[in-house]
C-alpha cells in the first residue's frame, strides 16, 4: 500500500465517524421530539374521535375524524364565557404585572440603597411559597371583601405570584445593560424616568417578552386559585372548566381534548409569534 493510499484512508476515516457521530445525534434528537410530542398528537386525534373509538381499548388509530367534539363544548356548556374569562385575566394580570414590575425592576437594578438585596431575596421568597398553604387565608380574605367569584379577584390573586416573578427576572436583565449609557443620557439633560424609557426598556425588550409569555401562560393555565376562588360561569376560567367532564359515569374524554386543543392554541400562536424576542430574552447576558 503507497503512502499516499494510506494518507487517503486515514482521512476517510474520521469523517466517517464524524458522519456517525451526527447520524446518531439526529437519532437521538428524533427520539426526544417524538417523546415530547407524542402527548399532544394523542390529545388532538383524541378530539376529533367519537365518544366510541375515543372509549376504544385498544385505541383506535385509523378513524373519521370529526369536528363534534368542538362545537359540542360550546352549544351545550357555556364554554364561551370560560374563554372570555381566561383571555380576560390572562391580558389584565400580564399588562398590569408589566406596569408594576418594570419599574420595580429597574429601580432594584440602578438604584443601590441598604437592604438592596434582602429586598431582592424578600421578591424572590413569595415564589417559593407553595400556592396550597396560603389558599385557605386568602379565601377567607377575598369573601370578606367580596371577591371571591369575580374576574378582578383573579387578577389581583395572579398579580400577587406574578409580580415577583417579573421582577426578579426583569432585574437581572436591566443589571445587564451598561449603566453607562443611561448615565450619558443623563448628561444631555435627561431624568431617570427618561433613560428608562427611551434606553433601558428597548435595549431590555427581548426580555421583557420573554417575561411577560410566561406570565401570559401561568395565568392562562393556573387552575389552584381558579377553582376555589369560583364556583359560576361568571369568573371561572377554562382550566376550572375542563373538571366539568369529569362525571360519576366516567370521563368525557372528546370534550376534555378539545378544550385542551383551544387552551394549547393562544399560548402557542403567541410563543411563535414573539419566537425572536423570546430566544433572545432566555439567553441574554448568557454571553459577554
Amino acid at each position: 500500500m503507497t503512502s499516499a493510499s494510506v494518507n487517503a484512508h486515514a482521512g476517510r476515516s474520521p469523517r466517517r465517524r464524524h458522519r456517525f457521530g451526527d447520524a446518531l445525534w439526529n437519532l437521538l434528537v428524533l427520539l426526544v421530539l417524538v417523546v415530547f410530542l407524542f402527548p399532544i398528537v394523542m390529545i388532538l386525534m383524541t378530539s376529533l374521535k367519537s365518544r366510541a373509538d375515543a372509549l376504544a381499548v385498544p385505541p383506535v388509530w385509523i378513524f373519521a375524524p370529526t369536528f363534534s367534539n368542538y362545537t359540542d363544548v360550546f352549544q351545550k356548556y357555556p364554554f364561551a364565557a370560560y374563554l372570555r374569562n381566561s383571555v380576560v385575566v390572562a391580558t389584565c394580570n400580564t399588562a398590569l404585572a408589566l406596569l408594576i414590575g418594570v419599574p420595580a425592576a429597574y429601580a432594584l437594578a440602578r438604584f443601590r440603597f441598604r437592604g438592596n438585596n434582602h429586598v431582592q431575596f424578600w421578591i424572590l421568597s413569595q415564589r417559593m411559597m407553595p400556592a396550597i398553604a396560603a389558599i385557605i387565608p386568602l379565601f377567607i380574605i377575598f369573601r370578606r371583601f367580596g371577591l371571591t367569584n369575580s374576574i378582578l379577584g383573579l387578577i389581583l390573586i395572579y398579580l400577587t405570584s406574578s409580580l415577583p416573578f417579573i421582577v426578579f427576572m426583569l432585574a437581572r436583565f436591566f443589571e445587564e445593560i451598561p449603566r453607562e449609557l443611561e448615565e450619558a443620557s443623563l448628561v444631555e439633560g435627561s431624568s431617570w424616568y427618561g433613560a428608562m424609557m427611551r434606553i433601558a426598556i428597548p435595549l431590555a425588550r427581548p426580555g421583557i417578552a420573554a417575561t411577560a409569555i410566561f406570565t401570559f401562560i401561568f395565568s392562562w393555565n393556573e387552575f389552584l386559585f381558579a377553582l376555589i376562588l369560583t364556583s359560576t360561569e361568571r369568573a371561572q376560567t377554562m382550566p376550572v372548566a375542563v373538571t366539568l367532564f369529569i362525571r360519576e359515569t366516567g370521563i368525557e374524554w372528546g370534550y376534555m381534548t378539545a378544550v385542551a386543543v383551544i387552551m394549547m392554541i393562544p399560548t402557542a400562536v403567541l410563543t411563535l409569534l414573539a419566537q425572536r424576542h423570546l430566544v433572545q430574552g432566555l439567553t441574554m447576558g448568557a454571553l459577554k
